[in-house]
């Protein structure tokens, strides 16, 4: 898209300002994150929504201009000045835009996460967003975010930080929400009907909802309350700075810099939260979701010793389902070897005692762990074995037969001993 700023001259507090104009570059939902019309003013002048119709979808507004509003407040009472850039609309036309409060200061991934779910909602589209801790400023907002200490759905208030404060996501989950989680478990349904352009009746929404909950939000939420991953004390064995939240916080302005903008790097923010959440809300719409039904006949054809092995029509992502559906079954842990076809032949992966574990429920056999190809059809008495990794998660044979045999021997190997 083609973005060209021009500055905007306002009222406010009784003085003309003129916002800040800044060197033409790509800014806000760019690419397939960017929202239905938005228009950045300092101008957006082109339409993003027509990049995918799948993700973008015209709505009952998308033939009007929806304006994207942002204010800041870096001290105690909100103020406009040469520092702190305004977006907003110049239509004079354009419906009442809603006003959404978030604190300022150092930002966080689940306020610039939540920010840009409520810019997707109907509600909220094209809202007005101020970063402020001003209690008289905040009062004046339609919808509270990560901050006012209140958290109350009937009156759009939405802050975690409150001692009161204990809400999950529903009673299956034991993690406390972030602001990210609270407004996903509000109006997150909405948000994924409208980027998947479904219906509200469609059998995939409720799943794919409760699905993003799963992999992706729910890690914001305990990141941000300091819940650690495992229960156990010892300490991590190396530094991960890589996940979104350590990129997020990147972005807040450094120490060091002695003219820092939190507008550009809270805009970012939300730009790279909201990418990440489309680009996982639709790997989970189109290739995991469709999954399911290549899992549900591989379970319900289950075969080999007390049904613990499994064959898949084709590769596909089955470890979260194969949980679920064992789950919903009441047969949790009785899989124990996943069989499926590749371009090289055939492997046989040992089942995860969770998803998203490197411990298995039944690990390949020890001594078989880091032998090939014909050592390994020696050491286990099956032709074309190719390898097994040395942590016995995998191995991999030339031919099903092969594969099949291999785990038959693996579910024995403990009792022949």
């Amino acid at each position: 898209p083609s973005f060209i700023y021009r500055p905007i001259v306002r009222s406010f507090q009784g003085k003309q300002q003129q916002t800040v104009t800044r060197t033409p570059q790509r800014m806000l939902f760019s690419r397939c994150t960017a929202l239905n019309s938005v228009f950045v003013t300092r101008t957006l002048c082109s339409r993003v929504s027509s990049f995918s119709p799948f993700l973008f979808a015209p709505t009952a507004t998308s033939a009007r201009t929806t304006p994207l509003r942002v204010l800041f407040a870096f001290g105690p009472a909100a103020s406009l000045s040469a520092s702190t850039p305004t977006i907003m609309s110049d239509s004079k036309k354009a419906k009442p835009t809603k006003l959404i409060g978030t604190h300022s200061g150092n930002f966080h991934c689940d306020e610039a996460l939540a920010c840009y779910l409520l810019l997707q909602t109907a509600e909220f589209q094209g809202g007005e967003i101020e970063r402020t801790r001003d209690p008289k400023v905040l009062a004046t907002k339609d919808i509270l975010v990560d901050v006012g200490a209140v958290y109350d759905p009937a009156i759009h208030r939405y802050d975690h930080h409150q001692a009161s404060f204990t809400e999950t996501f529903d009673d299956k989950h034991k993690t406390k929400l972030s602001s990210a989680g609270l407004i996903y478990k509000h109006f997150g349904r909405e948000v994924v009907q409208k980027i998947l352009n479904i219906k509200e009746d469609d059998p995939s929404l409720d799943v794919i909802y409760q699905r993003m909950y799963d992999v992706f939000i729910e890690s914001v939420d305990a990141v941000d309350n300091g819940i650690e991953r495992f229960d156990s004390p010892t300490p991590a064995k190396y530094t991960e700075c890589t996940t979104l939240g350590a990129r997020v916080g990147r972005l807040n302005p450094s120490w060091v810099d002695t003219d820092p903008d939190e507008w550009a790097g809270f805009e970012k923010a939300m730009e790279m939260t909201g990418k990440e959440f489309n680009e996982i809300l639709l790997e989970q719409a189109l290739s995991w979701y469709p999954a399911r039904s290549i899992v549900e006949e591989a379970l319900a054809n289950a075969f080999g010793d007390g049904n613990q092995l499994v064959k898949l029509g084709r590769f596909c992502p089955w470890k979260g389902h194969l949980d679920d559906l064992e789950k919903e079954q009441g047969i949790v842990g009785r899989t124990k070897y996943c069989l499926y076809g590749d371009a090289s032949g055939w492997r046989i992966q040992a089942v995860a005692i969770a998803p998203g574990s490197f411990q298995s429920r039944l690990p390949l056999p020890a001594p078989w762990r880091g032998v090939r190809d014909e050592e390994l059809s020696k050491l286990t008495g099956v032709d074309g074995c190719v390898f097994v990794h040395s942590s016995g998660f995998i191995g991999g044979n030339k031919t099903y037969e092969g594969a099949l045999e291999m785990a038959t021997k693996a579910l024995n190997f403990e009792k022949k001993k």
